[in-house]
C-alpha cells in the first residue's frame, strides 16, 4: 500500500491493524561522479518496495532532502543541504499529523551516514523530532502531569511493546552494524555502488568513475550485481524483522 495512493479505508485499516507506515528518509547527496544524487535515498526506497512484497506495509512519501551536510562535495557539487533546525522542525510537524492521524507504528528508514549505526545530524533530527512530538501529543491529548497521575501508576507495566507511546515513531537503518559487518559499507565505493547497481542498474555507470578523481572512489572499480545482491539480501533479512 502506497500512503499517496490511498483512500480512507485504507489509512483506517492500517490503523486498526497496526500496520507499519514507512517513511524513507532520504538525501539529495554527491557520490562521486559515477553514483547518481539521490543514491542513499533509492537504496532505501528500493529495499522498502522489495520488503513491501514480503511483508505487508503503507509506504508513506519519501523525505528527500535533508541535512547531508557538504562534508563530502562543496556547495558547488550540487548536494542538497537542509540545515538541521529547520528540518527537525519540518518532520517534528509530519510526526505530529501522523500521530493526530491515529498511526502508531511509525518507522523512518535511513541508509544516509549511519556507519555502524552512530547517530548522524539527520538520525538525531528524526529522533529528536520524534520524541518532541510524542511528548506534546500526549500532553495536548493527556493533560499536563499525565505521566506521574495516579492514574498511570501501571505506566510499566501496561506500557511496552505496542502500547509504549516512545515506540510509535521508530528510526533505523537500512543496513543493522552486523549486516554492514558481514556484508561492508562505505560511501560511493565497492560497496555502496553494489547495492546501488543491485536495486538500480541504471543509477552506477562505472565507466565515469574517472571523470573525477576520489580516493572514497576508488574501490568502486570492485562493485559488482552480485556483491549488491547479497547486501540486498541481508539488509532486507534484517529489515523484516526490525519492522514489526
Amino acid at each position: 500500500m502506497i500512503l499517496d495512493h490511498s483512500f480512507p479505508r485504507e489509512t483506517d485499516y492500517v490503523k486498526e491493524k497496526n500496520i507499519p507506515l514507512v517513511i524513507v528518509g532520504g538525501t539529495v547527496e554527491y557520490h562521486g561522479p559515477h553514483c547518481s544524487y539521490g543514491c542513499d535515498t533509492l537504496v532505501a526506497e528500493g529495499l522498502v518496495k522489495l520488503l513491501a512484497k514480503e511483508k505487508e506495509l503503507m509506504i508513506a512519501p519519501t523525505i528527500s532532502y535533508s541535512p547531508s551536510s557538504y562534508a563530502v562535495g562543496g556547495r558547488k557539487s550540487g548536494t542538497v543541504h537542509v540545515p538541521e533546525r529547520a528540518f527537525e522542525d519540518y518532520v517534528y510537524y509530519v510526526f505530529k499529523s501522523m500521530l493526530y492521524s491515529g498511526f502508531r507504528n511509525v518507522y523512518v528508514v535511513i541508509h544516509h551516514q549511519f556507519e555502524q549505526e552512530h547517530e548522524m545530524p539527520m538520525t538525531l533530527c528524526y529522533r529528536t523530532a520524534a520524541k518532541r512530538a510524542t511528548m506534546e501529543y500526549l500532553e495536548e491529548t493527556l493533560g499536563e502531569g499525565w505521566w506521574g497521575s495516579e492514574s498511570y501508576s501501571n505506566y510499566y507495566e501496561e506500557m511496552e511493546g505496542a502500547n509504549d507511546p516512545f515506540s510509535w515513531i521508530k528510526v533505523i537503518p537500512t543496513m543493522s552494524t552486523a549486516v554492514q559487518n558481514a556484508t561492508g559499507y562505505d560511501h560511493a565505493g565497492k560497496y555502496e555502488s553494489s547495492i546501488l547497481m543491485a536495486l538500480y542498474p541504471d543509477c552506477v555507470q562505472l565507466d565515469r568513475i574517472d571523470d573525477i578523481k576520489h580516493w572514497f572512489t576508488e574501490s568502486a572499480r570492485e562493485a559488482s550485481k552480485e556483491i549488491g545482491d547479497e547486501m540486498v539480501r541481508q539488509s532486507l533479512a534484517y529489515l523484516k524483522e526490525a519492522i514489526k
